[in-house]
């Protein structure tokens, strides 16, 4: 397949504008794989045209004539009696069988479709059970109050804040002279 997909043969029958050719032709250029294609396209256009005209035999043509003719004409209508039924279908359209298998068959086919149904639904009990199960362990969850708090004191954070920033924060009202002081 080219790069230039229906572009080709239109560039090789000669169907392109100026630019769009000259677009075809530069890509020509630069694409080893493309160009093949396009020689190959011309190869088989000049191939085609050494053929010259095929004509048809006598038999094909007298045949495909024969087909277009009108067939015999369509029996006349049966007329039935004024009480008569009109058959099976009396006033309801005709349908046809839902199987035309042997009962054996048909039982067996039955099974056979209502397997998959079966897998799907199997499928769907298993994913809700899993849900299910997962939904019930987060609801329940463990207790609150067990679990440690994690509060970190406002006083390691001012420090930590402190080295990190190069920052001194003051909490306390003492004066800055008594906070330097202590390490």
């Amino acid at each position: 397949m080219s790069h230039l997909g229906e572009r080709l043969t239109a560039l090789v029958d000669g169907e392109l504008g100026h630019d769009e050719r000259d677009r075809a032709l530069a890509h020509l250029a630069a694409c080893d794989l493309c160009r093949a294609e396009a020689d190959a396209l011309r190869a088989l256009k000049r191939r085609l045209r050494a053929m010259g005209d095929a004509v048809p035999g006598e038999r094909l043509l007298a045949r495909l004539q024969a087909m277009g003719e009108p067939g015999d004409p369509l029996p006349p209508p049966v007329r039935r009696l004024p009480g008569e039924s009109r058959g099976p279908s009396a006033g309801r359209p005709a349908t046809r069988p839902r199987d035309t298998r042997p009962a054996g068959r048909a039982r067996r086919a039955a099974a056979r479709r209502r397997l998959p149904r079966g897998r799907y639904l199997l499928a769907g009990a298993a994913t809700l059970a899993v849900l299910g199960i997962g939904s019930a362990a987060f609801a329940a969850g463990s207790d609150p109050r067990s679990l440690p708090r994690v509060a970190p004191s406002v006083e390691q954070f001012a420090v930590e804040h402190a080295l990190t920033s190069g920052d001194v924060p003051l909490t306390d009202p003492k004066p800055a002279e008594t906070a330097s002081d202590s390490p």
